[in-house]
């Protein structure tokens, strides 16, 4: 498995670009700004950075603003670990995106990919910050990061280490790899400037142990010089708490071993994660008192219109009325998220099915999951017009991010519907997730391989539509319920 959450202002529009088949001598157009795009079609201030040789065949891939799943069920996660500004070099070719995107068309494996990509950073040169993908096939898990070189040498320094298959990793915009052991191929791959551009720009005295996040990585979200911040720490330390893990360590485990057995439905938990009730539970001091209606006593609760998701000017004019009153932290789940993605991926199913996307639009603590297969050719117009840019009807973004931000008015009230919601989606999906394998091989068998797909894509057509319908329902109750004022 792999997963992400795409945290700021980039396109939602998602699409299903179909494999193709080139000419020999054809060009492939490698582009800066696909991120902001509004459709499928639009390109507006699309630059073209440089073209590459196209290969004679690519591989469908499911395009989202950081691509990340194909046919072949080799899927990517992404997260951006900024770095030292003194590495970035805009000479460079490649974007990030378009690094996954032409992986994502010509590769099969994790490994495979990250040498492609290696190879096109040597000789197009990397012309991004500092940024980390999650790549993951049905055998083998693999966190690479990469850097540039600086602005006196177009090229690029990176590092990619594998996550044992019973352990869990987490990167959250921080760089979190440390000693590398290339002796150990099987594990440990680098780009062979590793330990060189790190001597060469005087961010390594070549004595001390080399720690590739220290010699290239920036500060956390508090300044400090750790390779973690809170939502590692959470996560980690929740997963296997007997370890113990200290925020005062300048390190974490890269990975670890989960102390009980996790499952799709706890990692989509943990991408709705607000640590409520912990310490670092923002409305944790946003209490009021409330007569309980049955025993007549009164009891000391949150207040209903506090919420996790608080903007600055609200914690600002609350923290002035009452100084510490709201800490910010933060969340897993974030506002600003434009979609997010919980890949699986099942080397003893056939591609088309084994490989499934559990896709959302907007706050990942406030929105449903969709399934999205390997083998699924199409998706609705609805999800392919970004709702970034502007408030639209004909997006999807708008129709989860109504109820949202509605519920959030008074989310100690309007949550109860919400997560109701998010529970019914998810569990349909899981529960018929073996009856839509089981229907799928059966078309297959019968009817061949593009009906089984065309079921596969009506299949998530049809889930895509009763979201949608449910949170324009959920728009319609909040408000109905805030008729007369918030």
């Amino acid at each position: 498995m792999t997963s992400h959450t795409c945290d700021s202002w980039y396109r939602t529009w998602i699409n299903i670009e179909p494999a193709h088949d080139y000419a020999n001598d054809t060009l492939m157009n490698i582009y800066k700004g696909r991120m902001h795009t509004e459709s499928v079609t639009d390109q507006t201030n699309l630059q073209i950075k440089g073209t590459i040789p196209q290969v004679r065949h690519t591989y469908a891939f499911l395009d989202t603003a950081y691509p990340c799943m194909n046919e072949k069920q080799l899927a990517m996660g992404e997260t951006t670990i900024s770095g030292r500004d003194t590495l970035y070099n805009e000479k460079g070719m490649f974007q990030i995106e378009e690094l996954a995107r032409v992986a994502l068309q010509r590769c099969t494996t994790a490994r495979e990919a990250i040498l492609l990509m290696g190879e096109l950073i040597k000789q197009y040169g990397y012309g991004d910050y500092g940024e980390c993908l999650t790549i993951a096939d049905p055998k083998e898990v693999w966190h690479f990061e990469v850097f540039g070189e600086g602005p006196d040498q177009i090229g690029g320094v990176w590092a990619a280490v594998r996550i044992p298959d019973d352990e869990i990793g987490v990167s959250a915009n921080i760089s979190r790899i440390s000693t590398l052991n290339l002796k150990d191929k099987a594990n440990y791959l680098a780009s062979e400037n590793v330990f060189s551009v790190a001597r060469k720009l005087n961010l390594w005295d070549g004595k001390e142990p080399f720690k590739f996040w220290k010699a290239y990585g920036g500060p956390n979200y508090a300044g400090k010089m750790q390779a973690f911040s809170i939502r590692e720490y959470f996560i980690l330390s929740t997963l296997a708490p007997s370890l113990k893990l200290s925020m005062e360590a300048e390190e974490l485990p890269f990975s670890v071993k989960p102390e009980k057995k996790v499952s799709v439905s706890d990692i989509l938990a943990y991408f709705r994660q607000t640590y409520e009730g912990t310490q670092w539970d923002v409305t944790r001091n946003l209490k009021v008192v409330q007569k309980n209606k049955q025993t007549g006593q009164n009891d000391t609760i949150v207040s209903p219109v506090a919420n996790p998701w608080m903007r600055p000017d609200e914690i600002k004019m609350l923290n002035g009325i009452k100084e510490g009153s709201v800490e910010s932290v933060r969340n897993v789940a974030v506002p600003q998220c434009a979609y997010g993605t919980v890949i699986q991926l099942r080397d003893w199913l056939p591609d088309a099915i084994g490989g499934v996307c559990w896709f959302n639009m907007d706050n990942p603590g406030q929105s449903p999951r969709v399934p999205i297969f390997c083998g699924t050719t199409d998706l609705p117009a609805v999800y392919k017009i970004c709702g970034n840019h502007r408030y639209r009807e004909d997006a999807a973004l708008w129709h989860y991010r109504r109820a949202n931000k509605l519920a959030t008015v008074r989310w100690g009230n309007a949550r109860k519907l919400l997560e109701k919601s998010i529970q019914h989606f998810e569990q349909k999906g899981l529960r018929e997730l073996p009856i839509v394998e089981a229907t799928y091989r059966q078309i297959s068998e019968t009817e061949g391989e593009e009906a089984a797909k065309a079921y596969l894509t009506g299949y998530t057509t049809d889930f895509i539509g009763a979201t949608l319908l449910r949170w324009d329902e959920m728009t319609a109750k909040y408000w109905n319920d805030y008729r007369f004022g918030f």
